[in-house]
């Protein structure tokens, strides 16, 4: 019989009681538990203004180095649309991100055009008795920040710090959560596929995003005091600890809750996260139980702060996975490791599933993530079509998880080369105690 991925140890008690409460600080909108979609504004929104990754896909695409982006799945006209189908699955948060190059087209120059029309976009979200959560940088900045030196122009983090002063006081309060940054690492890693940085600008552009940082939550807390703040990270399982030293440590004092994204495990029946590194996602095996260490791992660093899985999901290729790996049982293994986190103290508030939509991943169409698929290089209509994972999440959020019965079906991971040796001496089990969720 196979041993699970982690040890299940419980926190020390410090640390438990922190968890008692999963609801948010503040905000009148704020749910229970956040069950959430993720999108953001370059991957989905199409008619993509001048920025980085505009100019990226624009010079890669000719030369077959990547697909043009084009209008992706054209989430700026058909927000209505996507946004209903997340309120139909009882979808409580919805992740997105502004784009800062549509919204400040010239430095100091803002498009009233743009943000009356992420107005609509936000109260749209609103009316469906949606959270926003909004995302400040998603690897995109404006293409007069690219001709400065992007994150690496010596005005790089006072022009961000402006341009968070204007968002965040036009769609602060009422509940709403703010992700200033996302995965600075990832971010500096992209950076370096486009040409824009390289290995010996590693620090510098940390610092630069750190102060950055720093300003996008001063500016979240001035427009509303009971803001949620934070900038989420993506999980590395062989090297967290060390991740965590380059910037997690760096913000701890300046983030309201932990945003882990969460998508691959390493164990020694599983190393197919090495493809991952060259992007080849759909080769990765998913691992759901590796999210239980991940929330261990950072309710230890960071005792006493709120987490929240800003980011999860499974790749396919075209119409499905060579393993045959459902999006829906995928869900349901991944939540039903969520309950066995809190059941055993930590303090998880929410989970947003990547992605709503499929979307442009970063030089391709080919990575489908989406709970709904969509064609954007062949099917000119752009048809949303509702993958297994539709039904399992409107399952698993109206039951507020899994059913205290369910097993999980994929195979558990053996050994995770993160937690050696407790993950071989002392693995999770796979029944027991699973908390509900609260409403």
């Amino acid at each position: 019989m196979a041993a699970l991925a982690m040890a299940t140890a419980p926190l020390p008690p410090a640390a438990t009681a922190a968890a008692v409460d999963t609801g948010l600080a503040g905000g009148a909108a704020a749910p229970g538990f956040h069950w959430g979609v993720a999108t953001s504004g370059f991957q989905v929104e199409g008619s993509n203004p001048d920025s980085n990754w505009k100019r990226y896909s624009d010079s890669a695409a000719p030369a077959g180095q990547a697909d043009p982006v084009g209008d992706a799945v054209d989430f700026w006209n058909r927000y209505p649309e996507d946004i209903a189908n997340a309120a139909a699955m009882g979808v409580n948060t919805f992740r997105l991100s502004v784009e800062w190059a549509r919204i400040e087209p010239a430095p100091g120059r803002y498009d009233d055009a743009a943000l009356a029309h992420y107005d609509r976009i936000i109260d749209t979200i609103r009316a469906h008795g949606m959270t926003p959560m909004i995302t400040m940088v998603h690897f995109v900045y404006p293409g007069w920040l690219a001709d400065e030196g992007g994150m690496l122009a010596p005005g790089a983090a006072d022009a961000f710090g402006r341009f968070a002063d204007l968002i965040t006081d036009r769609w602060a309060g009422d509940g709403t959560l703010w992700v200033t940054f996302n995965e600075p690492l990832v971010f500096f890693k992209h950076e370096m596929t486009i040409g824009r940085v390289g290995l010996p600008d590693f620090s510098r552009f940390l610092d630069a995003v750190v102060a950055a940082h720093r300003l996008g939550y001063a500016a979240a807390h001035r427009a509303d005091p009971d803001a949620m703040v934070t900038m989420n990270e993506a999980y590395l399982p062989l090297a967290t600890e060390f991740t965590d030293t380059l910037v997690s440590d760096r913000v701890a004092d300046a983030v309201d809750y932990v945003g882990i994204d969460y998508y691959y495990g390493v164990a020694l029946n599983n190393f197919t996260a090495a493809h991952a590194a060259v992007d080849d996602f759909a080769a990765v095996r998913p691992q759901p139980d590796g999210i239980y260490e991940a929330i261990q791992h950072y309710a230890r660093s960071y005792p006493g702060k709120p987490i929240y899985i800003v980011e999860n999901g499974m790749p396919t290729r075209g119409g499905g996975r060579a393993d045959g790996i459902e999006r829906g049982d995928f869900l349901r293994d991944t939540v039903f490791w969520l309950q066995r986190a809190v059941a055993d103290g930590y303090p998880v508030i929410g989970y947003n599933h990547w992605s709503l939509v499929d979307n442009y991943e970063w030089g391709d169409y080919s990575a489908r993530f989406g709970l709904y698929t969509v064609d954007a290089l062949s099917d000119p209509a752009l048809t949303r079509r509702p993958t297994s994972g539709v039904e399992a999440y409107r399952e698993i959020i109206a039951a507020g998880g899994v059913e205290p019965g369910y097993r999980p079906v994929l195979p558990p991971a053996w050994c995770s080369l993160a937690t050696i040796p407790d993950s071989c001496l002392n693995p999770a089990r796979a029944d027991g105690l699973l908390a509900k969720l609260p409403e």
